[in-house]
């Protein structure tokens, strides 16, 4: 059996992790198994499936600089105690730490998974950029969920030569076809009214997905017509900002909060538009499902364009103003919902044959 150790942040609701639960239900677990490695020690939403489905969850003692030594030795013993084949890392610039103890464990495969396509400019950006001009140096291959996010990792030079992996955000297209039936059970628990339009938003609450923006637009829309409401989908650390922001506009009766939920697939149908106003992403999985539910999307045109594999999507600059933004959603109707389409098989985003060709590349690289 192969065992493959995913580091990531811990295994919440969240893009990356939301990925990696697809194609973990998919692979074939008899000869691939996953183990997580979480940097966090609060428990995910995903810990007890995984456990059902036969992995681990391993805790580091995060990725704090001053505890790197610690942090190289758990990461060292969890590899030889497991037998662990390949180490897999999705922390962006600071998976350099995974990296490093893979390779002093004498992990061959040892790979480094692009996200992104920018760095969050915080306090710890300074370490970032210095950690992401090493990570070439102890991963071997070098992976995204887009080329753009590829390419600001690892550079140019490396798309140029095909020196990469590309392993999209595949998704189960079943789960996020529309139903109408779905539609009118989750309006009504939102008690949204025929007669309204509902916008929606997931996402995890953090800078990066440019909430406050997002807010700003709802409070131009609202004003000229209040039969619009927004639904966002999600928690995070800016979560209770927020809501205060809401209050302060008081625009309270038009925008819902769901916090962390299961069934975001359901969530899909009751919508009229999916709006994106991130400051950066690499290839949002968000973006496909609700592409494969048959939203138009209304994305920033910092998030690449690899994502639009239907036509549905718009891009707007966050240099536009909130009320050029909600001009725009007033503008967007809804095509066919019903309509049956074959993109998101012909883009490679069915899960069902990307998990496949995972588990060939996973088998190849061991056997190179």
């Amino acid at each position: 059996m192969i065992k493959v150790l995913h580091c990531v942040s811990n295994m919440d609701r969240a893009g990356i992790e939301t990925m990696l639960m697809n194609y973990y239900r998919n692979i074939n677990k008899d000869e691939i198994q996953f183990y997580f490695l979480c940097n966090k020690k609060k428990p995910g939403a995903y810990d007890e499936e995984i456990k059902r489905l036969g992995g681990k969850i391993f805790h580091s003692p995060g990725l704090n600089p001053l505890k790197a030594i610690e942090y190289h030795k758990v990461v060292k013993n969890i590899i030889k105690e497991n037998n662990i084949d390949i180490v897999h890392v999705h922390n962006g610039a600071f998976g350099l730490q995974a990296l490093i103890a893979a390779k002093a464990a004498g992990v061959n495969v040892r790979i480094s998974h692009a996200h992104g396509t920018k760095i969050d400019r915080n306090f710890k950006l300074p370490l970032k950029l210095i950690y992401k001009t090493q990570l070439k140096k102890y991963a071997n291959q070098y992976w995204g969920c887009g080329i753009e996010a590829i390419e600001y990792y690892y550079g140019k030079k490396n798309v140029e030569n095909n020196n990469y992996y590309l392993l999209t955000n595949a998704i189960d297209e079943n789960k996020f076809k529309y139903n109408e039936k779905i539609r009118e059970k989750i309006r009504k628990e939102l008690k949204i009214e025929k007669d309204e339009y509902l916008v929606g938003h997931i996402g995890r609450f953090m800078s990066q997905k440019n909430h406050t923006f997002l807010i700003d637009i709802f409070k131009e829309l609202v004003q000229k017509n209040n039969k619009f409401k927004l639904v966002l989908v999600g928690d995070g650390e800016l979560q209770e900002e927020i809501k205060n922001k809401v209050n302060e506009l008081n625009i309270n009766n038009n925008i819902i909060f769901t916090g962390n939920i299961p069934n975001t697939n359901e969530f899909y149908q009751a919508m009229d538009l999916f709006i994106l106003p991130s400051l950066f992403e690499g290839l949002p999985v968000v973006g496909i499902e609700a592409q494969a539910s048959g939203l138009n999307c209304l994305f920033s045109n910092t998030i690449s364009k690899e994502v639009d594999i239907t036509g549905n999507i718009e891009y707007l600059s966050l240099n536009d103003s909130a009320i050029t933004w909600a001009n725009k959603i007033k503008e967007l109707s809804n095509k066919d919902r019903n309509k049956i389409t074959n993109e998101i098989r012909q883009n490679n985003y069915s899960i069902e044959s990307e998990a496949k060709k995972l588990e060939n590349k996973y088998r190849e690289l061991l056997n190179k």
